[in-house]
């Protein structure tokens, strides 16, 4: 009896202990051991907490809600009640009226496929437009915040350990124009619009102008906008009209679009992030938009034009140091974002995702490249240089005739035999 007695009490010593062990093991896997899964079970209405208050900042109410075809939802938001107007140096602002524009401006450049058309974006399909008074915002939703990397970058590109354009550390790799030897009050050029294939979900594609003032340290004030295709960012593959500002090298202010307090929205015909339709076609018809930024010289805004005649906003002089005055530099040309710049390189693509020496239909071009000089004239954007950091991933090719002005070829597949 004695020797069953201590048999059956060491059998429920022992599953007891057994029990303790595997009850600890699963409250480490929960707590910190692994701590995605530890956040997502112990602390999920905190991250629910956090996207809320960002939804409810970001989002402002609306007197109208057009939904797109392609699942966007455009808010029409009374103008002064946009998100710009958080800022505390704008609170209490109303946006301005345009400007006139520079002089020598004409909205109808040569050599398009869709010489003074509209720029037509996938929510217009429906036929329904928004109010007078209002401006047309894209709609941030919960997944967009939940495909973010992270909530508190969000709407930002990647923070960069070098803004250098031939950085072969930063993930950022480029195939640009661009222009340095004077004071610059803007740029206008129009581009091809293409939908690249993307790689991976967090890396991207964009076509741009860039208007760049201070060193590339951590002063660079940059003034961007054109087409981007970014899966983590709006969940599709569409090429979308979008816009940036940051004034410390894109570390800790600005971002795309209305994702931060900044940039003020003045139309109601255009929402940044939006998706533009219809797209270039390989051997077939080719769609551009037209591009300009130009700084008022009464108030010193940077002012931006989609197509002809659109003006979409401006960026408040008052966000930058040196763009305060006036650019010294102009770009004009691709970026894309690749993860992985230590291993083998990405398959992202970059314009049309053809290399430029395939020439018109097949490579992706900017055309009619122009800046504004300091008399608020647009002239010739001349001694162009051409840089292509990875030139066997994605290259570039410059040229110049009486039809397309300045202009030059650029793109390319990423992954090939000569990009290994």
């Amino acid at each position: 009896m004695a020797c069953s007695f201590h048999f059956v009490a060491l059998l429920l010593l022992l599953v007891f202990f057994s029990l303790s062990s595997a009850s600890a093991s699963a409250t480490s896997g929960h707590s910190s051991g692994g701590n995605a899964t530890g956040t997502a079970t112990l602390r999920p209405g905190l991250k629910q907490r956090r996207i809320r208050a960002l939804l409810n900042k970001l989002n402002k109410p609306s007197v109208k809600t057009i939904e797109s075809p392609d699942g966007d939802f455009i808010d029409c938001v009374p103008s002064h009640l946009q998100p710009a107007f958080d800022h505390p140096e704008l609170r209490g602002q109303k946006p301005l009226d345009p400007p006139e524009r520079p002089k020598n401006y004409n909205s109808t450049i040569p050599g398009g496929s869709r010489e003074g058309a509209v720029v037509v974006q996938a929510w217009h399909a429906t036929g329904e437009v928004c109010p007078e008074g209002t401006v047309a915002l894209r709609r941030t939703t919960e997944k967009d915040l939940l495909r973010a990397s992270s909530l508190r970058r969000y709407g930002r590109k990647p923070a960069r350990r070098s803004t250098r354009r031939d950085s072969t550390s930063s993930g950022h790799e480029h195939a640009v124009g661009y222009v340095n030897s004077e004071k610059y009050y803007g740029a206008k050029a129009s581009v091809n619009v293409w939908s690249p294939r993307i790689g991976d979900p967090s890396e991207f594609s964009l076509s741009q102008i860039w208007v760049l003032s201070g060193s590339f340290g951590n002063d660079l004030n940059t003034i961007e906008a054109g087409w981007q295709v970014s899966p983590e960012l709006y969940g599709d593959s569409s090429a979308r009209f979008f816009t940036y500002w940051t004034t410390d090298a894109y570390q800790e202010t600005g971002c795309y679009n209305h994702n931060c307090r900044g940039f003020v929205q003045t139309t109601n015909k255009i929402a940044i992030g939006a998706a533009i339709t219809p797209e270039s076609v390989y051997n077939g018809r080719q769609f551009d938009i037209t591009l300009m930024i130009w700084k008022d010289p009464k108030h010193g805004h940077w002012w931006l034009e989609l197509g002809p005649g659109v003006v979409v906003g401006y960026w408040p002089s008052g966000l930058f140091t040196h763009l305060a005055h006036h650019a010294r530099m102009v770009q004009f040309g691709g970026e894309i974002f690749n993860t992985r710049p230590t291993g083998s390189h990405t398959a992202t693509q970059m314009g049309s995702g053809h290399f430029p020496g395939e020439g018109f239909d097949r490579a992706a071009y900017f055309r009619n490249l122009e800046v504004v000089d300091w008399d608020n004239s647009i002239i010739r954007a001349s001694n162009l240089k051409l840089l292509a950091d990875h030139p066997g991933c994605y290259d570039i090719q410059g040229g110049f005739n009486s039809y397309w002005g300045t202009y030059f070829y650029y793109g390319g597949p990423g992954r090939n035999v000569k990009c290994p």
